[in-house]
């Protein structure tokens, strides 16, 4: 099945066999007497004739020829085709004899390029995979590491090859971990989600701890059991838990704060209102008839309790919805907003809007509010002298900023009072598809600025 071809010591041809006349195309007619050359590239001639010259003097009976490297064969169409060929030398009396074997590999080379290019493109597509891809073998040891994992946990692929998957886990999970795989390969399943529906956690090189989603899979190969792990880094979903689990604990205090708020102030301006009112008419009853010249006293007294009350209820009305955004819009409810600021914090304050700026429902709202609350964190904890709360808008966001001059905070410290109050402003914003920026520094003062997007809000 292999083309046999043997030279004389002048490297012309002798002996063509039938597969040699198949692979290359030459009819023994044509082939024998021949150069060896004539089944050569070009570029190859004169190399290959140095190279048999120097097999014949070193006295080895047969070697592969080129070594490690691909050998080219030229056919009698010019096309040029891989081949794997040893050479063997005899000395016969008529003179030394080189016999050439050899085969063409022409689809074994086909396959080994098309095999390398389906291993480029898998590592190709591991490598820009968003989730993390960590692969060892049945002694659990790390065989494929991509750049995903290289960026979640800060090592670099050349120093995780070859060493433990514990390395990438906190030291008191390793021994379970490892337990977990082994039963894991038992099973025969092909995969499933780690930690049984819980979060597992990860160690990054400098030693921090962060929270992973994983699952794990297994494969048999020619090399024995394969587990792959892929995890996804959901340290920030975690926090925003966290920060909407605080929210809404913050919400529902607040509710309850101005739940009570409300209550206190029907109980002693409404609720004394009408108590005294009630002592009145009682009063009225037993003296109108008499003609008591107190009546008109009494009378007068009661109607200004009764303004009282009705300016008192307008007040805890505005508190929970101010009128005046419904029936005038958004730029006269803020202007109303900072007068009141202005009057209750005796700070002074500047409002810079459009005065002609309409936003729909429920947008207006969350400028309102957002002004509201950063006015309320500025009256509470500020200590500002000056606030200046500008709104612009353009084709595409509404921007609205409010900025103090007072004591400021640190936003990578503790958490702060304030700070639930802040996060209540992102979640307005985003559930609104905005986004809130906050800059502040220790006696700076604070800037809060927030952006909502301009078309879904119908910006007039």
């Amino acid at each position: 099945m292999d083309a046999i071809i043997s030279v004389d010591e002048g490297q012309r041809i002798v002996l063509y066999n039938r597969a040699a006349e198949k692979i290359f195309g030459w009819p023994p007619e044509q082939a024998l007497g021949q150069p060896l050359t004539l089944l050569l590239p070009e570029r190859f001639q004169a190399s290959h004739n140095a190279a048999v010259r120097r097999f014949g003097a070193t006295g080895v009976t047969s070697r592969r020829m080129s070594g490690s490297a691909v050998v080219y064969g030229r056919r009698v169409s010019g096309e040029e085709f891989p081949v794997d060929a040893s050479i063997s030398q005899v000395d016969l009396p008529e003179g030394k004899l080189f016999t050439v074997i050899l085969r063409d590999v022409t689809e074994r080379a086909q396959a080994e390029r098309e095999q390398a290019r389906l291993a480029s493109r898998l590592s190709g597509l591991v490598d820009s995979a968003m989730d993390a891809i960590v692969t060892v073998d049945a002694s659990q040891r790390i065989v494929l590491y991509n750049r995903t994992a290289e960026r979640i946990f800060g090592w670099p692929a050349v120093q995780v090859m070859g060493r433990p998957m514990e390395m990438l886990m906190p030291q008191r999970f390793r021994a379970a971990h490892r337990q977990h795989v082994k039963r894991f390969g038992e099973t025969g399943i092909t995969t499933r989600r780690m930690g049984a529906g819980a979060l597992i956690v990860g160690l990054r090189a400098n030693g921090q701890e962060f929270p992973m989603e994983a699952s794990i899979s297994q494969l048999e190969t020619d090399e024995g059991k394969l587990y792959s792990v892929i995890l996804r880094d959901v340290t920030e979903r975690v926090q925003a838990q966290e920060e909407l689990a605080a929210f809404a604990a913050e919400a529902s205090g607040a509710r309850e704060q101005e739940k009570a708020r409300i209550a206190r102030e029907l109980h002693d301006e409404l609720a004394q209102s009408l108590t005294a009112l009630t002592m009145d008419l009682h009063w009225l009853r037993k003296n109108y008839r008499s003609g008591s010249a107190d009546v008109p006293a009494k009378l007068d007294a009661m109607e200004t309790i009764l303004e009282g009350s009705t300016a008192a209820t307008r007040r805890i009305a505005a508190d929970l919805r101010p009128p005046v955004l419904d029936d005038l819009g958004l730029a006269p409810a803020l202007q109303w907003l900072v007068q009141g600021f202005r009057q209750r914090a005796e700070v002074d304050c500047d409002l810079e809007m459009d005065e002609d700026l309409e936003v729909d429902e429920p947008y207006a709202t969350a400028v309102f509010r957002i002004v509201q609350e950063s006015l309320a964190n500025v009256r509470k904890h500020a200590q500002a002298r000056h606030v200046q709360v500008r709104v612009d808008r353009s084709a595409e966001a509404i921007t609205l900023c409010v900025r103090d001059d007072g004591v400021g905070f640190a936003t990578t410290g503790a958490r702060r009072p304030e700070s639930l109050g802040l996060l209540g402003l992102r979640e307005r914003a985003r559930l609104l598809g905005g986004s809130v920026a906050i800059s502040s520094a220790q006696g700076e003062g604070t800037s809060v600025q927030v952006q909502l997007p301009a078309r879904r809000a119908g910006v007039a």
